[in-house]
């Protein structure tokens, strides 16, 4: 069977950045489970799954608009440090929750001062250049449950 719009591809997989260091790596885990056009990975590499079948290898580059996107300086933000008095052990690189009016978003804390802290609100792949090192697993049918949730369900996927 090959890959088409709403079939379900389990992949194992492994995404280097550009100076070829591993950001991410199915290795030694569960292959990654995902429904073709649904949105579930980014979209440079979920195209180019269509017309895959099992045992396919193949590598795919994605640039940052077909990934995570460009890196907006819009979201990097520096508040004074009281507003995190409750952090314990506060320190560049860690991930915390920020509330907004309209959503929760993770931040990313750059930068760090006696009187303040800079947050980076971008994904932490955006503006970069992804390389992935693919082979499909299995195509499959999705079952009708697995459709009207939006997601694989067993192995790869979701748990409920």
């Amino acid at each position: 069977m090959n890959a088409a719009q709403n079939s379900v591809v389990l992949m194992d997989y492994t995404v280097k950045d550009e100076e070829g260091n591993i950001i991410d790596t199915s290795s030694g885990h569960e292959p990654l489970a995902f429904i073709v056009g649904l949105g579930n990975i980014i979209p440079g590499l979920e195209r180019e799954f269509i017309g895959k079948k099992k045992g396919d290898a193949f590598t795919v580059t994605v640039k940052p608009e077909d990934g995570y996107g460009d890196k907006d300086d819009a979201l990097v933000e520096t508040v004074p440090r009281a507003q995190f008095a409750g952090v314990k052990n506060l320190a560049v690189g860690m991930q915390l929750q920020a509330q907004t009016d309209d959503d929760t978003m993770v931040v990313t804390v750059i930068e760090l001062t006696d009187t303040e802290v800079t947050v980076d609100a971008n994904h932490p792949l955006a503006g970069k250049t992804l390389n992935f090192d693919v082979k499909v697993v299995e195509v499959r049918d999705p079952t009708a449950e697995e459709m009207s949730h939006g997601h694989v369900h067993g192995t790869g996927g979701h748990h409920h």
